[in-house]
This record gives structure tokens, C-alpha cells and sequence, in this order.
């Protein structure tokens, strides 16, 4: 890797963790609730890594799927975080429903990113060395 890819990653790093950073001060600071918000309420972040939040359908979907377990939608963040509460008293749904009620990513989550990533590296390795081969250069 030449230097200046060295930089930009390390750059692109930083910007990661500035962002993770802010998000989290955003969900847990700015987000204020007193304790009559909170009595008898729990609440969860869903996190779509794709920004699929930008789609008004997939949200639609989305709050479907979590009102089977009670939840109701609270407060989209941004295209990538919606939160959700519901009654403690709901969590005797949890056992009947199909959808997992504690769930907190939708759409493709880190592993399947890391997979793709893989397979996306593993198809172009594949690629360079069939041609490679087809040139009779190995």
C-alpha cells in the first residue's frame, strides 16, 4: 500500500470513529427523557448499515415487523438509526412472534458486508490469475 493509501485510510478511520462518536452523543445525550418518559418504557436503537432508512416503504416494513412485537416507532435519526419503545409489558409477545423482538440491525448487517467484501476480493483475485493464465504469463 503506498503512502499516500496509508494516509487516506488512516484518514478514513478517524472520520469512522468521529462519526460513531457523534452518533452515540446524539443517542444518549441530546435525547433527553425524565423519568415519567422512561417508567414502565424500554427502548432500542435499529440500525440499517446501508441507509435503507432513506426509503419510506423499508421503514414502513420495518415498524411493521417490530409492532408484531410491540414496539412502536419513536424518533428516526437519520438514514441509518430509528428508534423504537414499547411497554416492559409487552415482552410476554416475544415468545409467540416471528421476528426477534431484542434485534437491532435490518437489512445486510456487518457480516454480510464482511462476506461480500471477501468474496467481491476473492472473485478479483481469481479474476487477475485467470488472465494471468490465459495470457501464459504464470
Amino acid at each position: 500500500m503506498s503512502s499516500g493509501g496509508g494516509v487516506a485510510a488512516m484518514a478514513a478511520a478517524v472520520a469512522a470513529r468521529k462519526r460513531k462518536e457523534r452518533e452515540r452523543h446524539e443517542e444518549e445525550v441530546l435525547t433527553k427523557y425524565n423519568n415519567d418518559d422512561i417508567s414502565g418504557w424500554e427502548f432500542k436503537i435499529v440500525r440499517s448499515l446501508m441507509g435503507r432508512f432513506s426509503n419510506s416503504e423499508f421503514i414502513r416494513r420495518v415498524c411493521e415487523e417490530e409492532a408484531r412485537a410491540g414496539w412502536e416507532m419513536l424518533e428516526k435519526f437519520d438514514d441509518h438509526r430509528i428508534r423504537f419503545k414499547r411497554r416492559v409489558d409487552k415482552r410476554s409477545m416475544d415468545q409467540h412472534g416471528d421476528v426477534n423482538p431484542y434485534r437491532s440491525e435490518v437489512g445486510i448487517g456487518q457480516g454480510g458486508i464482511a462476506l461480500a467484501v471477501v468474496l467481491g476480493a476473492a472473485l478479483l483475485i481469481g479474476g487477475i490469475l485467470l488472465m494471468g493464465y490465459l495470457k501464459g504469463g504464470l
